[in-house]
């Protein structure tokens, strides 16, 4: 399940289905069956028979809220200062041109703060904190039209290979022959 903000459920969310998981305790006291209890708590029965499972182990205590699956594993005083290098430039880090790519934000945390993020995890920690992906609004000052007009004209027509054979073929795979 994704979440709008990135990761996890917001406290509230948290609340609310400790407090649902909490009431499934209370109706299996009562010793009502999981069906009519995922019923009334508009859930799933495997679920409640999950909830049901840890409430034998551990009774009430153990259907409580664990609390976030993971911590972020740069604080927020370190996302400032990865921010900060960030605003720097990629030139700044030894990078020609002036792209902030996935990778090479994950060079910087490792170089800054020793740390090992997956392409994955540098995706998320930076949407979990407001950054997008960005395309550039215009077009790089390097760029060529005249080259990219004869790479349209001459190389493209011979990298484009027509798909349909000039002559009439067979409708079936197995038998091309057959008529």
């Amino acid at each position: 399940m994704r979440y709008p903000q990135g990761g996890g459920l917001t406290a509230e969310r948290q609340q609310f289905r400790q407090e649902l998981r909490l009431k499934a305790a209370e109706m299996f006291a009562r010793g009502e069956a999981s069906s009519v209890i995922a019923e009334d708590l508009r859930g799933s029965v495997r679920s409640v028979q999950r909830w049901r499972q840890l409430w034998d182990e551990g009774g009430p205590r153990a259907l409580r809220s664990q609390g976030p699956a993971s911590l972020p594993r740069l604080s927020e005083k370190q996302f400032a200062q990865l921010e900060a290098e960030l605003a720097k430039g990629p030139a700044a880090h030894g990078w020609e041109d002036q792209r902030w790519t996935l990778s090479r934000v994950k060079t910087v945390i490792g170089r800054r703060f020793h740390l090992t993020y997956t392409i994955q995890g540098v995706r998320k920690l930076l949407v979990r904190n407001g950054w997008s992906c960005q395309v550039p609004a215009r077009r790089a000052i390097e760029r060529d039209d005249e080259a990219v007009a004869g790479w349209v004209k001459e190389v493209w027509p011979c990298a484009e290979d027509s798909r349909r054979p000039v002559e009439p073929g067979s409708s079936s795979r197995t038998k091309p022959d057959s008529p």
